[in-house]
């Protein structure tokens, strides 16, 4: 996609995993220092040996436990009872399959809530009570999942609309998940998260509530996937609990260790004074600020095409605009037996080449229909892609007017 590396972070990685290389004029002393407290605190100096980056997480958020799958193994905890009883889960919709895969799983019930997309795909409460109240009928809603930056969506949620989530958490008296990928909260920032970190101010009285938060590194300072790593933050589980979700958890035989590494260095970055920092700060706000670039360039390209709506990116590398598909399109979709923005992506994938999701696959309002695209390519090549949906798209609506 063209987007360059953070070279401290390879540098970091390199030497882990090759320590021979600690003795070479090539890296800087920092990213040195930084492997060899890394590797230090791994058994027999190895990246073999997993379990070293509580410290640093320690010092950055209160570190609990670090696991990319943590959402699998939270809910095994949670699930449980039959019939009405039987657990259920509220996830967001548009969501990232993954969720309503591990509830089908585990044999938990789906509780759907729909975000806001007039608002920005904001989070509204109201809705949240709504979807509680109903799914109280047949089953027993006590665990609450948000997106944040939201995937497909891409929004970020306000502070505002956090706490207001934190407060219906303690009322209602269900468990919180919050699934948030890993960006650098600075306000001159277009990709922006602010954390849903439950200060005790929050909830109304002492009495607490059960907040899980997991990141991931692999999204920071950008896309930068490959190495895959994070860490979990459980707050106020019981201590009982928590021991069996640590056992859970340490029965895992392939941790990403590598990834963890990379982990260790998001949340320690080269500081001011440090021989990296000037490099690592223009790196980092080069790939923002042309993330940044990209989604605007996207949102605006989309908002000029009759029939395309598309909310500003806020907090992620895809854009999900919705589209207007016709009638005679819709029939035409039903002929084939597919959902009509499966029928419109086939159609845009052959004739065009660009492949995207189409938004039923992620779950939307009946009678609304989206797709998930990608805004990472260079700015030029996005701008080629970008033209060639519009000039589908307005074929499109003619052919099936």
């Amino acid at each position: 996609m063209g987007q360059q590396p953070i070279t401290f972070l390879r540098q970091v990685i390199a030497l882990c995993t090759y320590p021979n290389l600690l003795g070479s004029p090539s890296f800087p002393e920092d990213a040195k220092e930084r492997a060899r407290r890394i590797l230090q605190a791994c058994g027999g100096n190895s990246l073999g040996r997993p379990g070293f980056i509580g410290e640093e997480c320690d010092n950055w958020r209160n570190y609990k436990s670090g696991q990319a799958a943590g959402d699998v193994t939270i809910l095994k905890i949670l699930v449980s009872g039959a019939g009405k009883s039987r657990t259920g889960v509220m996830i967001p919709i548009p969501q990232y399959p993954l969720y309503s895969a591990v509830i089908s799983e585990l044999d938990a019930i789906q509780v759907n809530y729909y975000l806001d997309e007039e608002n920005c795909w904001a989070l509204n409460v109201n809705e949240l009570r709504r979807a509680l109240r109903e799914a109280r009928d047949h089953c027993d809603p006590k665990v609450l999942c948000i997106i944040n930056p939201g995937n497909p969506t891409g929004q970020v949620q306000s502070r505002k609309c956090i706490e207001d989530v934190i407060h219906f958490a303690w009322e209602e008296k269900v468990f919180l998940l919050a699934d948030e990928p890993v960006f650098p909260a600075e306000k001159e920032c277009l990709f922006l998260v602010v954390p849903a970190y439950p200060a005790p101010s929050l909830t109304p009285t002492a009495e607490p509530i059960t907040v899980v938060l997991w990141l991931r590194s692999a999204n920071w300072p950008g896309p930068w996937c490959g190495y895959r790593g994070g860490y979990m933050e459980v707050i106020n589980l019981h201590p009982e609990i928590k021991g069996q979700l640590v056992k859970l958890l340490s029965v895992r035989l392939c941790p990403p260790v590598s990834g963890q590494a990379a982990m260790d260095i998001v949340v320690n970055p080269p500081g001011p004074g440090e021989e990296s920092f000037e490099q690592f700060m223009s790196e980092k706000e080069s790939v923002l600020g042309n993330l940044a670039k990209k989604a605007k360039l996207t949102e605006d390209m989309f908002n000029q095409v009759p029939g395309i709506h598309c909310n500003p990116l806020q907090g992620a590398m895809y854009a999900f605009p919705r589209i207007f598909i016709p009638p005679k399109a819709v029939e035409a979709a039903q002929a084939h037996n597919m959902v009509p923005d499966m029928f419109y992506c086939m159609k845009l994938l052959e004739e065009t080449g660009i492949c995207v999701v189409p938004g039923s696959g992620f779950g939307q309002r009946e009678g609304t229909y989206h797709f998930r695209i990608t805004i990472l390519p260079p700015v030029e090549k996005l701008k080629t892609v970008l033209q060639k949906v519009k000039d589908f798209h307005v074929t499109f609506l003619e052919k099936y007017a």
